[in-house]
Parts: structure tokens; C-alpha cells; sequence
């Protein structure tokens, strides 16, 4: 058997009757053709039988140089010869396709499939027309599919960087690129949405030794003499705010819910725990706390009333107390990604109401909002990052807490610059509906972060 260099490709033709002298003579024009092409070393035609259905049958063969070569007659001169093919003479001719090659240890012909594998769309090139895959089936290497997973952030030029750069630096210019038509350069708008979204809350509440405790070296106790001198400093610490607050007429003569005088330790810790911040959640574990009366709940709708009775108000409080609240700061913050989602349609319906005479659709406005919470998750996730890296390398407080609170100002401005890019208005009558949609959003955000409280509530 001859050994060629490269693939042999073949077109097999089925012609009906009534066309054979028309697309004769279209036949030998076409081999000719392509023996002026370089990619192909040679062509041959043979004529075989009719096929079962009485039409007539020809088959070409090409030989091509490589499977480079071959890629690239696919996308064009084949491409573009069933195109031509199919304009001349409609459906009275019907091509089929396919590569032969050599199979080095059986010394037999391989074909490959003239449909797509993964949808079954007839193939005219080397990618899918309606999927996008790529026509061969071929091997990659493990450098190839690493590529293809981090191509994005790796590429430069990719979408990933030219949708983060603009969104971050450029208010509202890629609403209005997706609104004009100028799309396929940017991530989807949703997909952006997700991934930043994503990226965020795993930054800031994902904290390892929390989450993969087993993975680090438990930390060492400590001595009976540290912790003397860290009771010592709180101490300390506490007479200084008892002094101060006394001074200021505010726990002076403190007593209990029972009249009794509370002790100086008592007052200590009241004065600990009124200057104490951060996001926690305390309950008191005394189980009188949870005693439920239920005469508040009189005023409430009937609804309300069946589901919200003293009996399940209890086993919610008991529920919550058991360990310190831990449970519902975890179903909130779950809660807390759905709540913004919901945000979004409702904050979009504002915009419709701020624009009445801007002919837009309901979904564009929304478009508006999911690529501005998207640039929200971006800066807030390059804040924490930010914090971060600079408590790390040991940079001067001062310098970090100025970055991170001119970052935070750049939020609300960038809002109206949008405004202003998207819709086109002037400045004194784009403030005035910005002001509106802050008041709006301020109220639309409390209501979604109250509701995600209530759903985690009614998950304990």
C-alpha cells in the first residue's frame, strides 16, 4: 500500500437525473480548481452506479498536503464549493463527506463522522455552525486542557480582561455596548454577574482555619501566666470604660430589672458590652429568655398568626440559643446571595418608573443593575483583598484605610456616571433620579435583608 504524507478527503456526490449533463460539466470545472490550489497535491474523479434510489453517484478524492491544510480547505474551498453547490442546484444534488487516513498498526482506512458529535448538525468546515466544536476529534495534551481552563485569565486579550477592565474603570459602558449590539467581545452579563458574586463571598467569608481546620497545626494553649496578664488587661481596659461613661452620667447608680444596685463588676461588663462592635449575634442562654407570651401577636393578619405561634416562636428561640446564634448568622448569610438576586428585578423596576419616555424594556434596565452589582462584588472583593495583602506586607494603616475608603466613595459616584452614560440625561435631572433610586435602593435593600432574617429564621 502507498504511504501518503497527508489525509485524503472525499466528496460523494448524488445527482439527480434530470441535472447529470448540468452538474457534469459544474464537475469538471471544480477538479479542475482545485489542482490549482497548493494545499491539495491531487484530485481524482470516478464514477460509480446509481444509488438505490436511482440517482447518479460520483465520488471525488483529494489528496491534501497536512492536516493543517485540511483545517484550512475546510473552512473555505470546501465550505465554499457546497455553498455554491447548494445555490446552483438546490436539493437535486447531495454531497457527503469524509476524511480517510492510515491506520499505521492495522493498515486500514479510519473515517471520521461528516456530523457534528455533539449536536449532529451537518459539517461544512473546520467548527460546528450551530454548537461551535471543533470538527476533528482529536487528542490534547495536558498543557491544552490546562490552557482551556485558565485561557481567560491567562490570555491577555481575552473577554474575561476586556469586560473587568471597562466595568471597573469605565461607568456604564458596557450596558450600553450590550444595548448597541457590541456583545460578543464581553462576558455574558449574567455570567459576569455569577462569577464576581461567587469570587466575593468566598473571599469574605470563606476563612480556612474555620473551614479546613484539620489541615493546620492546632494553636498552642496558654499559660496560666498569660492568661493572668490578658485578664489583667481587660480588667484594666474595662475600669477605663466604666470611668469614662461614669463621667458621662451614663451607668451611675445602674440597677437590675429587680431594682437591685448592680456591682461594679456588673457594670463593667454592661459597659464592655455597650462599646463591643463587629458582626455577631449574642443570646442569652437562660431559658426564661424564650417564655413566649403572644400578645403582640393579636395585631397581627391571620396568616401570620397560624404560622408564627407562641408554641413555634419558642422552639425557634430555643433552637437559636443553643449555640449562641451561630446556626442563624450561617443560614442569613446564605440567604444573603438570594436576597440581592431578588434585588436586582426590583431595583430595575425603579428604573422603569425614573424612565418613563426612555422606550426601553424592563429587561434592559435590569441589564443596568446586574452589570452595577457586578462592579459592586469587583471592588468589594478588591477592598477585602487589598486589606489584606497590605496587613501582610505591614503597610501603614493610615495609607490602607484611605485607599479603601476612596474606593468606597468611587461606588455611589459611578453610579451616576452610568446613569449619565446610559440614559443620556443631564446632570441637574440625572442627580435628582439618582437621589430617588438611593432612597429606593437603601429601602429595596433593607427589605430583602429583613426577608432573608425571616426565611433563615424559618429555617432553624
Amino acid at each position: 500500500m502507498t504511504h501518503q504524507s497527508g489525509p485524503l478527503h472525499e466528496l460523494t456526490f448524488s445527482v439527480d437525473r434530470d441535472v447529470v449533463e448540468s452538474f457534469s460539466h459544474w464537475l469538471q470545472a471544480f477538479v479542475t480548481a482545485s489542482k490549482n490550489d497548493h494545499r491539495i497535491i491531487d484530485s481524482r474523479v470516478f464514477g460509480a452506479s446509481d444509488d438505490t434510489e436511482g440517482r447518479a453517484v460520483w465520488t471525488c478524492q483529494f489528496q491534501i498536503s497536512d492536516d493543517r491544510a485540511l483545517d484550512e480547505l475546510s473552512d473555505d474551498f470546501f465550505a465554499e464549493t457546497e455553498i455554491a453547490l447548494a445555490q446552483k442546484f438546490h436539493a437535486a444534488v447531495i454531497v457527503r463527506e469524509r476524511t480517510l487516513r492510515e491506520d499505521a498498526g492495522q493498515d486500514l482506512l479510519s473515517v471520521e463522522n461528516p456530523d457534528c458529535r455533539n449536536c449532529g448538525t451537518r459539517l461544512t468546515g473546520q467548527y460546528c455552525g450551530i454548537c461551535g466544536q471543533r470538527a476533528r476529534n482529536r487528542l490534547i495534551s495536558l498543557w491544552q486542557l490546562i490552557s482551556e481552563a485558565f485561557g481567560d485569565l491567562l490570555e491577555i486579550d481575552s473577554r474575561l480582561w476586556r469586560t473587568l477592565i471597562p466595568l471597573l474603570a469605565r461607568p456604564g459602558q458596557l450596558t450600553r455596548d450590550y444595548l448597541e449590539g457590541r456583545r460578543a467581545r464581553y462576558m455574558p452579563p449574567f455570567r459576569t454577574y455569577l462569577v464576581l458574586s461567587l469570587i466575593f463571598f468566598v473571599v469574605a467569608f470563606f476563612d480556612p482555619r474555620d473551614d479546613l481546620g484539620l489541615l493546620f497545626e492546632p494553636e498552642p494553649e496558654p499559660t496560666p501566666e498569660e492568661i493572668a496578664e490578658e485578664e489583667a488587661a481587660a480588667t484594666d481596659a474595662r475600669k477605663e470604660i466604666l470611668d469614662e461613661l461614669a463621667k458621662e452620667g451614663i451607668i451611675v447608680g445602674a440597677r437590675t430589672p429587680d431594682g437591685r444596685a448592680k456591682t461594679v463588676a456588673e457594670q463593667i461588663a454592661d459597659a464592655a458590652d455597650e462599646r463591643s462592635s463587629g458582626f455577631s449575634i449574642q443570646i442569652d442562654e437562660d431559658e426564661d429568655d424564650c417564655d413566649i407570651d403572644g400578645d403582640g401577636l393579636d395585631e397581627m393578619p391571620q396568616w401570620m398568626q397560624r404560622r408564627l405561634t407562641p408554641e413555634r416562636l419558642r422552639q425557634v428561640c430555643e433552637r437559636v440559643t443553643a449555640d449562641k446564634g451561630k446556626t442563624l448568622k450561617g443560614l442569613v448569610l446564605d440567604n444573603i446571595p438570594i436576597a440581592l438576586i431578588v434585588l436586582l428585578p426590583l431595583m430595575a423596576l425603579v428604573l422603569k418608573v425614573l424612565y418613563p419616555l426612555s422606550r426601553r424594556y424592563f429587561v434592559e434596565h435590569l441589564l443596568f443593575f446586574v452589570h452595577f452589582h457586578a462592579f459592586f462584588f469587583l471592588i468589594l472583593t478588591s477592598e477585602i483583598l487589598f486589606a489584606r495583602i497590605t496587613t501582610l506586607l505591614r503597610v501603614s494603616g493610615t495609607i490602607a484605610t484611605l485607599a479603601i475608603v476612596a474606593a468606597s466613595f468611587y461606588i455611589p459616584v459611578y453610579l451616576f456616571m452610568a446613569m449619565r452614560r446610559v440614559y443620556g440625561q443631564g446632570r441637574v435631572v440625572t442627580f435628582a433620579k439618582y437621589i430617588a433610586l438611593l432612597v429606593a435602593y437603601a429601602l429595596g435593600a433593607m427589605l430583602t435583608m429583613l426577608s432573608a432574617m425571616f426565611f433563615a429564621l424559618a429555617a432553624v
